[in-house]
Protein backbone atom coordinates (compact mmCIF):
# COMPACT_ATOMS: atom_id res chain seq x y z
CA UNK A 1 0.00 0.00 0.00
CA UNK A 2 2.91 2.32 0.73
CA UNK A 3 4.07 1.67 -2.81
CA UNK A 4 0.60 2.59 -4.17
CA UNK A 5 0.55 5.84 -2.19
CA UNK A 6 4.03 6.57 -3.46
CA UNK A 7 2.78 6.17 -7.02
CA UNK A 8 -0.08 8.56 -6.32
CA UNK A 9 2.30 11.15 -4.92
CA UNK A 10 4.55 10.72 -7.94
CA UNK A 11 1.47 11.21 -10.11
CA UNK A 12 0.80 14.60 -8.54
CA UNK A 13 4.46 15.50 -8.87
CA UNK A 14 4.32 14.58 -12.55
CA UNK A 15 1.25 16.77 -12.95
CA UNK A 16 3.22 19.72 -11.64
CA UNK A 17 6.14 19.07 -13.96
CA UNK A 18 3.83 18.53 -16.93
CA UNK A 19 2.17 21.87 -16.25
CA UNK A 20 5.58 23.54 -16.26
CA UNK A 21 6.59 21.79 -19.46
CA UNK A 22 3.29 22.69 -21.12
CA UNK A 23 3.80 26.37 -20.26
CA UNK A 24 7.30 26.33 -21.67
CA UNK A 25 6.37 24.52 -24.87
CA UNK A 26 3.54 26.91 -25.64
CA UNK A 27 5.79 29.97 -25.72
CA UNK A 28 5.98 31.69 -29.11
CA UNK A 29 8.68 30.88 -31.66
CA UNK A 30 12.01 32.66 -31.21
CA UNK A 31 14.78 33.54 -33.67
CA UNK A 32 18.50 33.22 -33.04
CA UNK A 33 21.12 34.87 -35.31
CA UNK A 34 24.57 33.31 -35.67
CA UNK A 35 27.11 34.92 -38.06
CA UNK A 36 24.43 36.47 -40.23
CA UNK A 37 22.34 33.31 -40.48
CA UNK A 38 18.96 33.28 -38.76
CA UNK A 39 17.74 30.06 -37.22
CA UNK A 40 14.08 29.79 -36.25
CA UNK A 41 13.39 27.75 -33.13
CA UNK A 42 9.78 26.59 -33.11
CA UNK A 43 8.21 25.48 -29.86
CA UNK A 44 5.97 22.48 -30.52
CA UNK A 45 2.70 21.73 -28.74
CA UNK A 46 2.36 18.83 -26.37
CA UNK A 47 1.22 15.55 -27.96
CA UNK A 48 -2.40 14.47 -27.57
CA UNK A 49 -1.32 12.12 -24.76
CA UNK A 50 -1.13 15.12 -22.43
CA UNK A 51 -3.79 17.42 -23.91
CA UNK A 52 -6.61 14.96 -24.61
CA UNK A 53 -9.94 15.20 -22.80
CA UNK A 54 -11.66 12.09 -21.46
CA UNK A 55 -14.50 10.65 -23.51
CA UNK A 56 -17.90 11.40 -22.01
CA UNK A 57 -19.94 8.20 -22.35
CA UNK A 58 -23.15 9.95 -21.29
CA UNK A 59 -23.47 11.67 -24.68
CA UNK A 60 -25.57 10.13 -27.48
CA UNK A 61 -23.98 7.69 -29.92
CA UNK A 62 -25.16 5.78 -32.98
CA UNK A 63 -26.32 2.77 -30.92
CA UNK A 64 -28.97 4.70 -29.00
CA UNK A 65 -32.50 3.73 -29.96
CA UNK A 66 -35.49 6.04 -30.32
CA UNK A 67 -36.70 5.54 -26.72
CA UNK A 68 -33.21 6.17 -25.36
CA UNK A 69 -33.01 9.41 -27.34
CA UNK A 70 -36.54 10.46 -26.40
CA UNK A 71 -35.89 10.18 -22.66
CA UNK A 72 -32.44 11.73 -22.99
CA UNK A 73 -33.92 14.76 -24.75
CA UNK A 74 -36.76 14.92 -22.20
CA UNK A 75 -34.36 15.36 -19.28
CA UNK A 76 -31.63 17.20 -21.14
CA UNK A 77 -34.12 19.86 -22.25
CA UNK A 78 -34.71 20.61 -18.57
CA UNK A 79 -31.03 21.20 -17.81
CA UNK A 80 -31.31 24.70 -19.23
CA UNK A 81 -34.48 26.80 -19.35
CA UNK A 82 -35.34 30.11 -20.91
CA UNK A 83 -36.74 32.95 -18.81
CA UNK A 84 -39.53 35.31 -19.88
CA UNK A 85 -36.86 37.81 -20.84
CA UNK A 86 -35.30 35.33 -23.24
CA UNK A 87 -32.26 34.62 -21.07
CA UNK A 88 -31.11 31.08 -20.41
CA UNK A 89 -30.45 29.76 -16.94
CA UNK A 90 -29.87 26.46 -15.19
CA UNK A 91 -32.90 24.21 -15.07
CA UNK A 92 -33.99 21.73 -12.38
CA UNK A 93 -32.03 18.84 -13.88
CA UNK A 94 -28.32 18.41 -14.51
CA UNK A 95 -26.70 15.79 -16.73
CA UNK A 96 -23.79 13.97 -15.12
CA UNK A 97 -20.75 13.24 -17.31
CA UNK A 98 -19.60 9.62 -17.35
CA UNK A 99 -16.04 8.38 -17.86
CA UNK A 100 -14.42 4.95 -17.94
CA UNK A 101 -12.59 5.65 -14.67
CA UNK A 102 -13.69 7.49 -11.54
CA UNK A 103 -10.22 9.06 -11.35
CA UNK A 104 -11.13 11.23 -14.33
CA UNK A 105 -13.64 13.21 -12.26
CA UNK A 106 -10.79 14.67 -10.20
CA UNK A 107 -8.61 17.59 -11.22
CA UNK A 108 -5.73 16.11 -13.18
CA UNK A 109 -7.50 12.76 -13.27
CA UNK A 110 -6.85 12.21 -16.98
CA UNK A 111 -3.12 12.21 -16.26
CA UNK A 112 -3.39 10.16 -13.09
CA UNK A 113 -5.41 7.49 -14.92
CA UNK A 114 -2.40 6.96 -17.20
CA UNK A 115 -0.10 6.50 -14.21
CA UNK A 116 -2.12 4.61 -11.58
CA UNK A 117 -3.37 1.17 -12.66
CA UNK A 118 -3.53 2.37 -16.25
CA UNK A 119 -5.35 -0.76 -17.48
CA UNK A 120 -8.18 -0.43 -14.96
CA UNK A 121 -11.63 0.46 -16.31
CA UNK A 122 -15.00 1.18 -14.71
CA UNK A 123 -17.08 -2.01 -14.85
CA UNK A 124 -19.99 -0.40 -16.71
CA UNK A 125 -17.74 1.44 -19.20
CA UNK A 126 -15.25 -1.25 -20.25
CA UNK A 127 -16.86 -2.38 -23.52
CA UNK A 128 -15.67 -0.42 -26.55
CA UNK A 129 -18.43 -1.58 -28.91
CA UNK A 130 -21.25 1.03 -28.63
CA UNK A 131 -24.57 -0.50 -27.65
CA UNK A 132 -23.13 -3.91 -26.73
CA UNK A 133 -23.54 -3.62 -22.97
CA UNK A 134 -24.33 -0.71 -20.66
CA UNK A 135 -25.60 2.39 -22.44
CA UNK A 136 -26.85 4.90 -19.90
CA UNK A 137 -27.00 8.54 -18.90
CA UNK A 138 -27.73 9.99 -15.46
CA UNK A 139 -29.51 13.21 -14.53
CA UNK A 140 -29.78 14.67 -11.04
CA UNK A 141 -32.35 17.04 -9.56
CA UNK A 142 -30.76 18.58 -6.46
CA UNK A 143 -33.85 20.49 -5.38
CA UNK A 144 -36.05 17.40 -5.33
CA UNK A 145 -33.13 15.20 -4.21
CA UNK A 146 -33.68 12.58 -6.87
CA UNK A 147 -31.79 11.02 -9.73
CA UNK A 148 -32.98 9.60 -13.06
CA UNK A 149 -31.08 7.22 -15.33
CA UNK A 150 -31.96 6.22 -18.89
CA UNK A 151 -30.56 2.73 -19.53
CA UNK A 152 -30.43 0.73 -22.76
CA UNK A 153 -29.36 -2.91 -22.25
CA UNK A 154 -27.07 -4.39 -24.91
CA UNK A 155 -26.81 -7.97 -26.18
CA UNK A 156 -23.82 -8.83 -23.97
CA UNK A 157 -25.97 -8.51 -20.85
CA UNK A 158 -28.14 -11.56 -21.50
CA UNK A 159 -29.27 -13.77 -18.63
CA UNK A 160 -32.52 -15.64 -19.35
CA UNK A 161 -32.82 -16.04 -23.15
CA UNK A 162 -33.68 -12.67 -24.68
CA UNK A 163 -33.65 -10.86 -21.35
CA UNK A 164 -31.20 -8.92 -19.17
CA UNK A 165 -29.17 -10.75 -16.52
CA UNK A 166 -30.28 -9.96 -12.97
CA UNK A 167 -26.70 -9.13 -12.02
CA UNK A 168 -26.51 -6.52 -14.78
CA UNK A 169 -29.71 -4.95 -13.48
CA UNK A 170 -28.27 -4.93 -9.96
CA UNK A 171 -25.10 -3.31 -11.31
CA UNK A 172 -27.10 -0.45 -12.80
CA UNK A 173 -29.16 -0.01 -9.63
CA UNK A 174 -25.97 0.12 -7.55
CA UNK A 175 -24.45 2.59 -10.02
CA UNK A 176 -27.45 4.93 -9.91
CA UNK A 177 -28.14 4.79 -6.18
CA UNK A 178 -24.42 4.97 -5.38
CA UNK A 179 -23.97 8.03 -7.58
CA UNK A 180 -27.01 9.64 -5.99
CA UNK A 181 -25.73 8.91 -2.46
CA UNK A 182 -22.32 10.33 -3.35
CA UNK A 183 -23.89 13.56 -4.55
CA UNK A 184 -25.86 13.80 -1.32
CA UNK A 185 -23.23 12.68 1.18
CA UNK A 186 -19.79 12.68 -0.43
CA UNK A 187 -17.71 9.47 -0.78
CA UNK A 188 -19.76 6.39 0.18
CA UNK A 189 -19.64 2.61 -0.02
CA UNK A 190 -22.59 0.26 -0.53
CA UNK A 191 -23.60 -1.41 2.74
CA UNK A 192 -26.86 -3.05 1.66
CA UNK A 193 -28.77 -3.47 -1.59
CA UNK A 194 -32.20 -5.14 -1.35
CA UNK A 195 -33.76 -5.76 -4.78
CA UNK A 196 -37.21 -7.14 -5.56
CA UNK A 197 -37.43 -8.28 -9.19
CA UNK A 198 -40.97 -7.82 -10.52
CA UNK A 199 -40.69 -8.47 -14.28
CA UNK A 200 -37.80 -9.27 -16.67
CA UNK A 201 -36.25 -6.64 -18.93
CA UNK A 202 -35.99 -7.55 -22.64
CA UNK A 203 -32.54 -7.23 -24.21
CA UNK A 204 -32.17 -4.08 -26.29
CA UNK A 205 -34.99 -2.28 -24.50
CA UNK A 206 -34.73 1.07 -22.74
CA UNK A 207 -35.77 1.44 -19.10
CA UNK A 208 -35.87 4.28 -16.60
CA UNK A 209 -34.22 4.07 -13.17
CA UNK A 210 -35.42 6.61 -10.61
CA UNK A 211 -33.60 7.09 -7.32
CA UNK A 212 -35.00 8.93 -4.28
CA UNK A 213 -33.53 9.99 -0.93
CA UNK A 214 -35.38 8.36 1.95
CA UNK A 215 -33.39 9.74 4.87
CA UNK A 216 -29.93 10.44 6.28
CA UNK A 217 -28.75 9.35 9.71
CA UNK A 218 -25.18 10.25 10.61
CA UNK A 219 -22.92 8.30 8.21
CA UNK A 220 -25.89 6.44 6.75
CA UNK A 221 -27.73 7.46 3.56
CA UNK A 222 -30.91 5.54 2.72
CA UNK A 223 -31.97 5.47 -0.92
CA UNK A 224 -34.90 3.86 -2.73
CA UNK A 225 -34.98 3.08 -6.44
CA UNK A 226 -37.39 1.70 -9.00
CA UNK A 227 -36.85 0.49 -12.55
CA UNK A 228 -39.74 0.90 -14.97
CA UNK A 229 -40.36 0.61 -18.69
CA UNK A 230 -39.61 3.75 -20.69
CA UNK A 231 -43.24 4.86 -20.56
CA UNK A 232 -43.66 3.96 -16.89
CA UNK A 233 -46.36 1.37 -17.53
CA UNK A 234 -44.43 -1.66 -16.22
CA UNK A 235 -42.50 -2.03 -12.96
CA UNK A 236 -39.34 -4.14 -13.33
CA UNK A 237 -37.68 -3.80 -9.92
CA UNK A 238 -38.01 -2.09 -6.54
CA UNK A 239 -34.95 -1.48 -4.38
CA UNK A 240 -33.91 -0.09 -1.03
CA UNK A 241 -30.23 0.72 -0.50
CA UNK A 242 -28.00 1.78 2.38
CA UNK A 243 -24.72 3.62 1.88
CA UNK A 244 -22.09 4.52 4.48
CA UNK A 245 -20.00 7.68 4.24
CA UNK A 246 -16.27 6.98 4.16
CA UNK A 247 -13.01 8.84 4.40
CA UNK A 248 -11.40 8.62 0.97
CA UNK A 249 -7.95 8.20 2.49
CA UNK A 250 -9.21 5.07 4.29
CA UNK A 251 -10.27 3.68 0.92
CA UNK A 252 -6.78 4.25 -0.51
CA UNK A 253 -5.20 2.62 2.54
CA UNK A 254 -7.57 -0.33 2.39
CA UNK A 255 -8.76 0.11 5.96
Amino acid sequence: MARSLGRICKGFQCLGSLSSIQTQLRQPSTSVSVRGTTFVRTMVALPSLFSSKPRDFSLPNSSWGSEMMRLYEHYNSQCEVETEGGEKQEGPWRRLPSYNRLLKYATGGVYLSKIIQSKARLFTRNIRDPGAAFEYVLFVNSEEQKCACVFQAGHLLEGPPGHVHGGAIATMIDTVTGTHATILSGPVMTANLNINYRSPIPLGSTVLLESFLDKKEGRKTFISCKVTSSNGSKLHTETTALFLSINFSHLLLGE
